[in-house]
């Protein structure tokens, strides 16, 4: 019988925790995963056979409480070796509470980040840094995000686009079509939102 892979957004929905938590099981050696590309991918077995412990030790569920501590070094499995060439992210909001949500999941999941606080910062950081992800507040001071988007079109015409929106317009969603906007994060946004969209746009998923 084929072996069921998850990928990392499935395993949240599928165990009901957060990004954190898998994390820490992927760390700890108790969700076993291999690499695919810049993604993990997780054995379905591998999880159900973690749910299964979890619920022989009276835990049944609550898949997202703390868990052990790893354990050391010397016996702990060995985890492929990260990716050295991490996809750079340029985040541009006037949010400090959104930058650092969306600085933090990425992180996690191996992005390299820049945080800026408004559209012309971002311009400026554009100019003099590479990046593979754009993500952008349409509504910021100076600059906002269509104008930041039309820029980074012009510097880098391949440049994967998110936009960040609180709200939706007609007029908005025809100019983000023109400039080749790769995906749309609407507030309030899951976690597992932001890393599924950020992996489309860099097409890393299957």
């Amino acid at each position: 019988m084929d072996e069921v892979f998850l990928t990392t957004t499935e395993v949240i929905d599928y165990l009901h925790v957060n990004l954190r938590t898998v994390y820490r099981l992927l760390k700890a050696g108790k969700l076993p995963a291999v690499r695919v590309g810049r993604q993990w991918r997780f054995r379905r077995a591998d999880v159900d056979a973690w749910l299964e412990s979890q619920r022989s030790g009276g835990r049944a569920g609550r898949p997202d409480i703390a868990v052990a501590a790893p354990p050391a070094a010397s016996t702990r499995p060995a985890l492929p070796s990260p990716n050295p060439a991490k996809p750079r992210v340029l985040v541009a909001d006037d949010e400090e509470s959104i930058r650092e949500m969306l600085a933090q999941t990425l992180e996690l999941a191996e992005y390299e980040v820049r945080t800026v606080e408004d559209g012309q910062a971002a311009i400026e950081a554009l100019r003099r840094e590479s990046f593979q992800l754009l993500i952008t507040d349409l509504s910021m001071p100076r600059v906002d995000g269509m104008g930041v988007a039309r820029e980074a079109r012009r510097l880098y015409p391949q440049m994967a686009v998110v936009i960040i929106t609180g709200y939706s317009t007609e007029q908005a969603a025809i100019e983000a079509v023109n400039l080749g906007v790769s995906g749309y994060l609407t507030k309030p946004f899951k976690i597992a939102k932001v890393l599924a969209v950020a992996a489309h746009a860099l097409g890393e998923e299957d």
